[in-house]
């Protein structure tokens, strides 16, 4: 064994006094930063919005520097939303009341980290930051995580997830704009400036074209007339389509190849195979605008979380909806366009991916057909309130003549119901969709109908006391004691929108059933069926009811 040297002592005692410092030094750190998020760091605060605009800008700079050869570069998309984290103001419980009073606009995305709602949004927020910021909009984005600042969420009344705010000199309006990144943009840029684009070079168009693919083209020789205002207040009015305007023809050419008329024109762009629709009508903003709703939509749209609220809120009151695989969606895309040019304007074609649950769970649940793998065509009248469902084989012609009967009004819609049960030995008669008009409606009895659910808690109750109510009148020939599950069986003349809810319906009117409240207590029921049997239909078995009323029997 040999004796430590010096040196190894010393080695020893500077790496023990280095973690000492290094323990201190984090611990300072940690403490400061504690501090900063309490709100004692007020300079921090101060200074947030000045650090990144200095951040951007010394970015910008650095970006201007490397652009040699690669000026026409796209920015990948990590690039993209790294310096969209730069643009978009981080919003907390020290500084939103500062951010949204202190600018003139403001636009505030509150969102959720746990929520996938927020989690498809946020791209497309961050795209839209950096492209307003390019087009050099006015209005600031910010962003706050509704969970780690919930006292700021509730000051700016962010309930649910995600939520848009707009903020105009710190006064808060609702955001109706659409959800992709075009969609922000557009409405940003209409409601902190010009709702119209005017287009004067060829140049011009093109570089446009490059950022947009929807869009609503107008030329007029001169910016002026009653025409034109009117178009100018349609783009006003309107909150999703980008309006451009130009005087100049070979510019009209670059963005609508199809234009023909040389003075007044107006007409929607879209990417999609039908690419170009003039407008033909006089040009007043309620006519523009119907055109809009009416074609503003491909021919076949692709149903998303971003654009679900627009498309449920299409003026074109028919809608087809096909569910499929995604795989299988791709191959049906082409004949389902081919069948829906030829009802464009008047029936809405929507593809779901039937793997998506919540965008196609809740649709298929009204056919009974949640659990459906396979693709399903369904097709809804949202004036009528119907809903119909493809059951043939699903070829390009029998589509074609569905659509086409549905345009018609010639399809019987489709009504949800359970396999018909066997009621023999049964003391509360088992009515679905397929037996209301046999077993309720048709019959020459007085009916006592249950309609209840599975989820329904206190439809339990209900059910046990409709048990013990059918035990007590059984042997009445003139009475018919039943229930029905709405979730799985529809009728049209059953409408109820509570449960469980009772109806009675009277032998010699059916069609006004009466509502009993399902909060009487088995008595009270008992005691109303009564008063409600008829008296030549009771007479012959006055004296039956009577030992019935005497003999034994289960409680009510």
């Amino acid at each position: 064994m040999f004796p430590a040297k010096p040196t190894s002592r010393f080695i020893i005692f500077t790496l023990s006094l280095l973690l000492l410092i290094s323990f201190f030094t984090t611990t300072i750190v940690i403490a400061s930063d504690l501090d900063t998020e309490n709100g004692n760091d007020n300079d921090d605060v101060d200074n947030e919005l000045d650090e990144l605009l200095a951040i951007d800008q010394e970015e910008q700079e650095h970006e201007q520097d490397s652009q040699v050869d690669d000026a026409d570069s796209k920015f990948s998309e990590a690039q993209v939303l790294s310096r969209a984290q730069r643009i978009v103001v981080e919003l907390n419980t020290e500084n939103w009341k500062k951010v949204t009073e202190g600018n003139e606009f403001v636009l505030v995305l509150g969102y959720a980290p746990w929520c996938p709602r927020s989690a498809e949004l946020m791209p497309q927020f961050a795209e839209a930051a950096t492209l307003l910021k390019e087009l050099k909009c006015p209005i600031l984005m910010a962003k706050l995580d509704a969970d780690r600042y919930p006292k700021a969420a509730a000051a700016l009344e962010i309930k649910g997830f995600p939520t848009l705010l707009f903020f105009v000199d710190g006064a808060a309006q609702a955001y109706t704009g659409g959800f992709s990144a075009q969609d922000i943009v557009v409405w940003a840029r209409k409601k902190t400036g010009a709702p119209v684009m005017r287009i004067k070079t060829v140049n011009e168009a093109e570089e446009f074209l490059k950022k947009y693919q929807t869009f609503v083209l107008s030329m007029f020789k001169k910016f002026e007339g009653s025409d034109y205002e009117e178009f100018v207040k349609t783009a006003a009015a309107d909150n999703e389509i980008q309006f451009v305007e130009t005087s100049n023809f070979e510019v009209a050419k670059v963005l609508y190849p199809d234009i023909k008329s040389t003075d007044h024109f107006l007409g929607i762009v879209k990417s999609e195979p039908d690419r170009y629709t003039g407008y033909e009508e006089t040009f007043k903003m309620d006519k523009i605008l119907q055109f809009l709703n009416y074609n503003k939509f491909p021919l076949v749209t692709k149903l998303t979380d971003i654009n679900s609220a627009s498309v449920h809120s299409s003026p074109i009151k028919l809608q087809v909806y096909v569910f499929a695989k995604a795989d299988d969606l791709k191959s049906l895309l082409e004949p389902l366009e081919d069948i829906a040019r030829k009802f464009k304007g008047k029936i809405m074609f929507t593809a779901v991916d039937i793997a998506d649950e919540d965008l196609a769970k809740p649709f298929l649940t009204l056919f009974g057909l949640e659990e459906s793998k396979n693709t399903v065509v369904t097709a809804f009248d949202n004036k009528a309130i119907s809903k119909f469902l493809l059951e043939s084989d699903l070829t390009p012609s029998n589509i074609e003549e569905f659509c086409s009967r549905l345009l018609h009004g010639t399809l019987t819609p489709y009504l949800k119901s359970q396999p018909i049960p066997d009621n023999t030995n049964a003391n509360v008669q088992i009515v679905v969709g397929k037996t209301f008009d046999d077993l309720v409606l048709n019959g020459h009895k007085d009916v006592l109908l249950e309609v209840y659910t599975p989820w329904c808690v206190r439809c339990e109750t209900t059910s046990k006391q409709i048990e013990k109510l059918a035990k007590h009148f059984k042997g009445l020939d003139n009475l018919v004691i039943a229930k029905i599950d709405a979730s799985a069986n529809e009728h049209p003349k059953l409408q109820v929108e509570e449960y469980p809810t009772l109806l009675f319906y009277p032998a010699g009117d059916k069609a006004n059933p009466i509502k009993v409240s399902a909060r009487f207590s088995s008595k009270n029921i008992a005691a109303f069926i009564k008063e409600q049997l008829k008296e030549k239909d009771q007479s012959p078995k006055d004296e039956q009811l009577k030992e019935k009323d005497q003999a034994p029997k289960d409680e009510l």
